[in-house]
């Protein structure tokens, strides 16, 4: 399969991915971070897209790579983790890097906790995907094809 113009997708995950596969499998599911890649991968290359992955445990890490992104990437698939919840920094950065943006759970966070229900980043994405465990990045990669092809 050929791939699109402007295909190029970065998947960012945040603070406690990398413990996927730890975490409680009723919210999270059962795979572990490197599996979920390389199950976004399959799924990207099957649309004609294009992912490349980066997680980080240190919010600053991943403001400064949003900072970066526009230069790798034409479009992002984004999983803060908990920062969604108050990291405004996040929010931030999102803004200034400008591309279209799709925000990722693997759980149902509108059924959970509380606080768990704010999300600071939903307002500068083009979708919220939440509650579909790993099928939930192929919802989003489904999305940005779209967007990005018009």
């Amino acid at each position: 399969m050929s791939t699109i113009a402007g295909n190029r997708i970065e998947v960012m995950h945040g603070v406690n991915l990398d413990q996927l596969g730890r975490r409680d499998p009723a919210h999270y599911g059962s795979l572990d971070l490197q599996a979920l890649e390389r199950r976004i991968g399959s799924w990207a290359q099957s649309l004609g897209l294009s992912a490349r992955f980066f997680q980080t445990n240190h919010e600053g890490a991943f403001v400064e790579h949003l900072h970066e992104v526009s230069d790798m990437a034409d479009a992002i698939i984004l999983n803060p983790g908990a920062w969604t919840h108050y990291a405004y920094a996040i929010h931030d950065a999102l803004e200034i890097a400008g591309l279209p943006a799709v925000e990722v759970h693997l759980s149902a966070v509108s059924t959970r906790e509380a606080w768990r229900q704010t999300s600071v980043v939903s307002d500068l994405c083009v979708a919220t995907v939440s509650g579909k465990g790993a099928e939930g990045y192929l919802e989003a990669l489904k999305i940005l094809e779209k967007e990005l092809t018009g």
